[in-house]
């Protein structure tokens, strides 16, 4: 019968600790292992060298598609180019050494094959493991020496205090212990399966420390991303260990590190794909690899123009960089619901897509910026936030922050400042209000192209602008009565005997606000379409302001009538924005601005020369 050129005796010199390169096994049976997720489960092997059976042998989650595909069935031989071993603890089965495959290449298919090479046995327990490697003499020997062993109390007493005195010493030397990167586990292969192992991975994001205090008590934690050439995965410090490894830690540096606890990763926290993330114990070891080589992948980044950031979801995550042109101050603040002292600044970031965006800073973040200097400014997963239908940026947790990278990136965002870029004209992603074409980062469209666009129509707004003029506004119902209270809007309940009932703050009143809800009717040279205008917008256009207008609405009519009237018939660029909302079952486009400005003809007109031109191909090189 032929051999395949199967490695006989390999998994023998595996149990033993010893290592062997691409070795040849053959394949006689798999279980799959169910777990929590589609990454989670994992497929135990059968596998014989010829000589020994092992059923402790486990494939890499990675190469969990080769077994879905039918690609390692029965009899199927394999070269393993990488693998791992690790000792797993199986509680009163004591513990077990498992072979965890990382990399293979088939050699012959089962079909071929069709049968089971030579006539292998079971690799069960130390005993066998040692018939493997040395003879039956140094089986009967162990036999006896375990026999003895177990059989007296005092021995088993001093192996008992003997084993103490190593694990004292263990701990006691841990600092002094170190890794080595001769044989490290890929980040894909880790699992609760196995706990002891060396990973050798580069940090590619680092949180700031934050605190907690409830009443189990009050802590400290920071946590780090780790990538290597299999995968990315999470690993938390907290309390002593946060206070050792955050000023040891620094983005972009590799690390060996060992001696961590596994444990499912929360989605709801983190976007790397490992279905496990890793905390620090007490026994964890991590050191700085000065050697990294080549093998070792660099941080990837996928860059985005900041004029796209405009199209973007809320919660999105983004890669950019650009020129700081504008540092605001740091600001210094009490947070309400916390009572925490908070620091915040906001910077604007341009690149040359011609456009702007602001990144709000945190924190130290905040505090540390150097924000008379001009800095090419890295992000990388800065979270997407809108309001009022601008975009900005923010960090988060997993966010990256660097300042002045040296990259081709930064030197062209550089050059493009340095060579006009800083005085030219920019659309802000990030404007919720002002003046004009300039101002607004939204798409200029008309009525007509809204409608046949059938915007709104999605699961989230669409936001467009357009130049109209205010055919018709209802001024019977343009305000109402609000509750007094400075951060409650609701509408009252007027109770005919002075008091006004504001349900969501559960409260009576003697008084109240007036608030603005103005439906018009604005047209351009399509179509027309009504709007609401909110009250901070409406007091703008009318120049009155809330009180007024609730006033002469009550008490003079006339007066409230040249109000509204004084707006009429006049045209304003207003940014909308439409989404489709059912009252009953009847869908409804409910369309609302969210600025609202006067029309600055000059860029207006600017903007109808630059339609036309690209209309008519007229100006093109």
């Amino acid at each position: 019968m032929a051999s395949h050129g199967l490695t006989v005796g390999f998994l023998a010199e595996i149990m033993q600790g010893n290592e062997l390169q691409n070795p040849v096994v053959q394949i006689l049976g798999s279980k799959r292992i169910a777990g929590s997720g589609e990454q989670s489960e994992r497929y135990r092997l059968l596998i014989s060298d010829g000589k020994t059976l092992y059923s402790f042998a486990m494939l890499g989650t990675q190469l969990n598609d080769l077994q879905k595909q039918g690609k390692l069935p029965e009899y199927t031989i394999i070269r393993i180019d990488r693998y791992t071993t690790s000792v797993v603890n199986r509680n009163e089965k004591g513990e077990k050494r498992v072979l965890i495959i990382v990399e293979l290449t088939v050699l012959k298919d089962g079909g071929l094959v069709g049968e089971k090479i030579g006539n292998p046995q079971s690799l069960t327990d130390s005993a066998s493991q040692a018939a493997s490697g040395g003879g039956s003499g140094s089986v009967s020997e162990k036999a006896r020496s375990m026999d003895t062993n177990s059989s007296g109390g005092i021995s088993n007493g001093s192996s008992y205090n003997a084993n103490r005195s190593m694990m004292s010493s263990a701990t006691q030397q841990k600092d002094n212990i170190t890794l080595t990167d001769s044989l490290t586990h890929p980040i894909s292969s880790l699992s609760p399966y196995q706990n002891k192992w060396v990973i050798k991975a580069r940090v590619i994001s680092k949180s700031g420390i934050r605190t907690w205090s409830n009443a189990k008590g009050e802590g400290k934690l920071f946590s780090m991303d780790l990538m290597d050439e299999s995968g990315e995965i999470r690993l938390t410090a907290f309390k002593e260990q946060c206070d050792r490894y955050y000023p040891m830690i620094e983005v972009d540096n590799v690390y060996l590190i060992s001696k961590c606890q596994l444990k499912p990763a929360n989605k709801q926290y983190s976007s790397l794909k490992n279905d496990y993330e890793m905390t620090m114990t007490n026994d964890t070891i991590v050191q700085k690899c000065t050697d990294a080589d080549g093998a070792m992948p660099e941080i990837q980044y996928n860059f985005v123009p900041i004029s796209q950031i405009a199209n973007l979801e809320p919660n999105a995550l983004v890669d950019i960089i650009g020129m700081c042109k504008e540092a605001g101050d740091m600001v210094q603040f009490t947070a309400k619901t916390s009572g925490r002292e908070l620091r915040k600044r906001e910077i604007t970031l341009v690149d040359d897509s011609k456009a702007s965006v602001q990144l709000t800073l945190w924190g130290d973040d905040a505090q540390n910026f150097p924000a008379t200097t001009n800095p090419v400014v890295l992000v990388k997963g800065g979270r997407v936030s809108e309001f009022g239908g601008g975009k900005t940026l923010g960090l988060i947790g997993g966010s990256v922050m660097k300042l002045d990278p040296d990259n081709e990136a930064a030197t062209r965002v550089r050059n493009w400042y340095a060579s006009g870029g800083a005085e030219q004209t920019l659309n802000s992603v990030s404007a919720r209000t002002g003046g004009g074409a300039a101002g607004m980062a939204t798409e200029w469209i008309s009525f007509q192209e809204a409608k046949d666009r059938n915007l709104g129509a999605g699961d989230k707004p669409d936001y467009f602008q357009i130049k109209a003029m205010i055919h018709t506004i209802k001024s019977s119902n343009a305000v109402y009565k609000a509750c007094p209270q400075t951060d409650c809007n609701k509408k009252v309940i007027d109770q005919e005997n002075g008091q006004f009932r504001c349900e969501k703050c559960n409260a009576d009143f003697p008084n109240f606000k007036y608030r603005l809800l103005v439906n018009m009717l604005i047209g351009d040279w399509t179509s027309n379409r009504w709007v609401t205008v909110f009250t901070e917008l409406a007091e703008e256009m009318l120049g009155k302001t809330s009180q007024e207008i609730g006033s002469s609405l009550e008490f003079n009519k006339e007066e409230a009538e040249r109000i509204f009237s004084a707006v009429s018939f006049k045209s304003f660029v207003f940014k909308l924005r439409t989404k489709v909302e059912y009252f009953g079952e009847q869908p409804r486009n409910k369309t609302s601005a969210v600025s609202v400005a006067p029309v600055n003809h000059r860029e207006y007109n600017s903007l109808l020369i630059k339609s036309i031109q690209e209309l008519t191909g007229v100006g093109k090189n």
